[in-house]
């Protein structure tokens, strides 16, 4: 499974930083149109590295907006075809891509990336997913197609129009796959709302429970934190999985899923099997920057990690989970100490304002988002999950001064699967995890 977000970034920033071992370079010389390629190659490539100097900075990348046709369509198109075509490289197992619902001007160019580096499935939570199984077919038929942007402000979304045959300049490769769609839910009841319409139904689904790391969805009902200040789930956030089994489609079981015990209940349970994302985090495969996966190994075998689900971190007011670990946007004092700054925008939401279309993010500095008609209330306690993000896969921006992005590091909050896969806090590979899971599930 691919992470799909902020690919374009991470293509550029790879490709900024000499592209060791050519991994960058060799995919794009496997995309369809190479002078498109070459593009990212002119504009990006430094064979020597970005250097040690404090003026080493990387290089900015084109943001995405609702006018569409920017050159960070083609950016985004390149970044998503880049990871899909490693991941599928070498063997004929089945590879998927992650994105979020939120980020919503990426979804179209992300999803033909994949798409062209032949993606087997198409993964999308953070929101409701109900246009994307419409997005896959015209995608893979390489037709324009609209997604549908809610804008704040605006009482009816706004049309963006992405064509993939203009994109390529009609350099339409053969028939495309369309990849199987599943939408990430977090319970029965949206689950049932997506597949009673053929317009909106995916292929199957992701259960995913507040366990998981990253992005969780708020408990149901009103907000209320306990003595640590996290969110407090009961009884209707739990959900029914013999409801999922009744709708007829394929379903997974994640957050907390990483045991052989859980794999076969899930499969009791009637689901199809299990999403794990935790235990692959800190796999010495792992995108993760190793000092950071070392840090967070260590911790957790000496007692001494915590996660919390902090409700405020996310610009995107959903609960997300940050491992606390010195020297991350995690401590006070490194986050106050952060400048504020909003220079990649994945989780700006537009806003109509009185001078037309803005885009708005409440971790941007706080008068910019105010000067946008937002609540500094807000602002509070929201962290820069893009920068921070990058940084912890070790593609941190490094700012004027000598000043470089401090990491934030997610993942979930079940880690009892170390124990059994680490006992003495030693590497583990991710075939070490496939091996226990299937071995003690019986597969």
């Amino acid at each position: 499974m691919v992470s799909g977000t902020a690919l374009d970034v991470v293509l550029a920033r790879v490709l900024q930083t000499g592209d060791a071992g050519g991994h960058a370079r060799r995919a794009l010389s496997a995309f369809p149109l190479p002078e498109l390629a070459q593009t990212a190659l002119d504009c990006y490539f430094r064979p020597d590295g970005l250097g040690a100097g404090p003026d080493a900075r990387m290089r900015t990348t084109p943001r995405l907006r609702a006018a569409g046709g920017s050159p960070a369509e083609v950016l985004t198109v390149l970044g998503n075809f880049v990871e899909v075509w490693l991941a599928k490289e070498g063997h004929d197992g089945v590879v998927g891509v992650n994105y979020l619902e939120k980020i919503q001007l990426a979804t179209a160019p992300a999803m033909f990336g994949a798409i062209l580096a032949g993606v087997d499935h198409v993964l999308v939570g953070a929101g409701v997913p109900g246009q994307i199984p419409a997005l896959a077919d015209r995608l893979a038929r390489c037709e324009p197609c609209v997604t549908r942007i809610a804008v704040e402000g605006d009482e009816q979304p706004l049309d963006h129009v992405f064509d993939p045959a203009a994109l390529l300049a009609g350099h339409v490769p053969g028939p495309l796959r369309r990849p199987e769609v599943l939408a990430i839910v977090s319970l029965p009841v949206l689950a049932a709302y997506l597949a009673r319409d053929e317009a909106t139904r995916p292929d199957g689904f992701v259960i995913e429970t507040s366990g998981a790391g990253g992005h969780s969805a708020p408990p149901r009902g009103p907000m209320r934190l306990d003595g640590a200040g996290e969110p407090v789930y009961g009884p209707r956030d739990h959900p029914d999985l013999t409801k999922m089994a009744a709708l007829g489609l394929p379903f997974w079981l994640a957050g907390g899923q990483a045991s052989p015990e859980a794999v076969a209940a899930a499969r009791a349970a009637g689901a199809a099997g299990v999403q794990i994302g935790s235990a692959f985090a800190l796999c010495e495969e792992s995108g993760m920057a190793r000092p950071l996966r070392r840090e967070l190994l260590d911790r957790a075998h000496a007692g001494t990690l915590t996660v919390r689900n902090d409700p405020e971190a996310s610009p995107t007011a959903f609960p997300f989970k940050v491992a606390e670990l010195p020297g991350t946007v995690s401590e006070p004092e490194v986050a106050a100490s952060r400048r504020r700054v909003c220079d990649l925008g994945f989780l700006r939401t537009p806003v109509r304002g009185p001078r037309g279309l803005v885009y708005r993010c409440a971790a941007e500095p706080v008068a910019a988002y105010v000067r946008k008609g937002g609540d500094p209330a807000d602002t509070r306690g929201r962290r820069c999950l893009c920068n921070g993000l990058l940084a912890t896969i070790g593609l941190a921006q490094r700012r004027p001064g000598g000043r470089v992005e401090p990491p934030l590091v997610t993942i979930g909050k079940d880690l009892s699967f170390l124990p059994r896969l680490s006992p003495d806090a030693s590497p583990y590979t991710a075939a070490d995890v496939v091996r226990w899971l299937a071995a003690g599930a019986g597969a």
